[in-house]
């Protein structure tokens, strides 16, 4: 009962529902993104697919430089006002996304939206520092779920209203949501942290990088998480065209696809929780290279059915074992790093992985002018259990010395 009281009052509920419209407003248009460039005048296939890949690919590229600048500023006037500038630049972003004419002016928008937004990120700061101790790991499970559910609930929310109310007035509609969840949070979140400890963060970006990539614990944690974000989005890529060879029938494609996406994202939504509880209970290092290995064997087996009936099972243990990675990274990040540096060291490490994501989704571009998609899948597969080596290989060089380094930290803060 007293973890329960202090998650609620560290504001992880507030966080859940922000965090939870912030997904679900980032993806409710993105299964449809082709069509809605077809709106704004991209009609010739070749630029149609032009827009859609550079407006896909441009909050990443943004929000790869200005996650750390966002998570200093965080450490500086506080994690809470990060929080609500998210929210509510991201619902400025969503709103001028509706209002766009051209596709280029939709492209600079979603450009705007790397740059105001990064709500996981000051979600996942703010949520470190604020949950209990023993329970950072249940916060940050508690986390990863709104975004489980927003990524499910999004596509399902734009197939349905797109078809009511437009393109535009959804994206505008969504906007105004996420703004009033944006006011919400500067009403109801609270922040322990002393005003005069943020006035003595000096931690420059520069060397936030140089300490996440030599420290030898988070080291197998940035690259592990690296390797997964490579093997996600490359998977995003050849995964639609994938099940349309399995389906064998075009118009069935496109449900199959979003079923399962569902199924895997649903089955996130029921293991993020799960793995937040063990990652406080057990060592995270070993969560990781469970998650990590068994999610990548799932994928590689998806390479090998026949039917797209037997992607069903694998997309369940896919969507379980993922939903661990991104929160586990985080948790170590935050255990790592002070509280007055901890945006910076978060934000940071966002930075990475984002990075991750784009070397992912160009990396299944490419590996698509000579590869099948089954061995593509089966690359994308080996990315995850390469990442779970990392993680192992940095476990037996440094054995025994994790849980000793903490509490040394826990008493260097107090």
């Amino acid at each position: 009962m007293k973890a329960i009281i202090g998650l609620r009052e560290s504001g992880i509920p507030v966080l859940w529902g922000g965090q939870f419209l912030a997904i679900a407003g980032l993806t409710v248009l993105v299964p449809l993104l082709p069509l809605y460039m077809t709106e704004l005048g991209a009609n010739d296939p070749g630029d149609n697919r032009l827009w859609t890949g550079l407006s896909l690919a441009a909050p990443a590229v943004t929000a790869c430089f200005v996650s750390p600048v966002w998570g200093k500023a965080g450490d500086r006037l506080g994690r809470k006002w990060m929080v609500v500038r998210a929210l509510l630049g991201l619902a400025a972003s969503l709103i001028l996304m509706g209002a766009a004419q051209t596709p280029f002016q939709f492209f600079l928008c979603r450009l705007l939206q790397g740059v105001c937004g990064g709500v996981v990120d000051a979600a996942s700061a703010y949520a470190g520092s604020e949950a209990p101790e023993t329970e950072r790991g249940k916060a940050l499970g508690i986390m990863q779920s709104a975004i489980a559910a927003g990524s499910l609930a999004g596509p399902l929310v734009g197939g349905v209203m797109v078809n009511w109310i437009g393109f535009s007035s959804l994206l505008v509609f969504m906007g105004i949501l996420t703004g009033m969840s944006g006011l919400l949070a500067a009403a109801v979140l609270k922040e322990t942290g002393k005003k005069e400890d943020r006035k003595k963060t000096e931690a420059s970006v520069t060397q936030v990088y140089i300490d996440l990539l030599s420290h030898s614990r988070l080291r197998p944690f940035m690259i592990a998480g690296v390797f997964s974000q490579i093997g996600m989005f490359g998977l995003v890529v050849v995964f639609a065209p994938f099940v349309a060879q399995l389906s064998g029938i075009s118009g069935n494609a496109s449900a199959w696809v979003g079923i399962l996406q569902a199924i895997a994202w649903g089955a996130g939504l029921a293991g993020a929780a799960w793995w937040g509880k063990r990652n406080d209970r057990s060592r995270i290092e070993t969560n990781l290279i469970l998650a990590m290995a068994v999610c990548g064997i799932s994928i590689i087996l998806q390479a090998m059915p026949q039917h797209v009936l037997w992607l069903i099972p694998l997309r369940i243990v896919q969507g379980f074992c993922y939903s661990s990675v991104l929160q586990s990274i985080m948790l170590a990040v935050t255990q790592e790093s002070k509280d007055e540096h901890r945006g910076v060291y978060v934000g940071t490490a966002n930075s990475v992985l984002v990075f991750g994501q784009i070397a992912g989704s160009l990396t299944g571009a490419m590996l698509g002018g000579f590869l099948t998609g089954e061995w593509i899948i089966a690359v994308m597969g080996l990315m995850f259990l390469t990442g779970a080596f990392s993680i192992v290989r940095g476990h037996a060089l440094q054995p025994g010395i994790f849980k000793l380094q903490r509490y040394r930290e826990v008493n260097n803060e107090r």
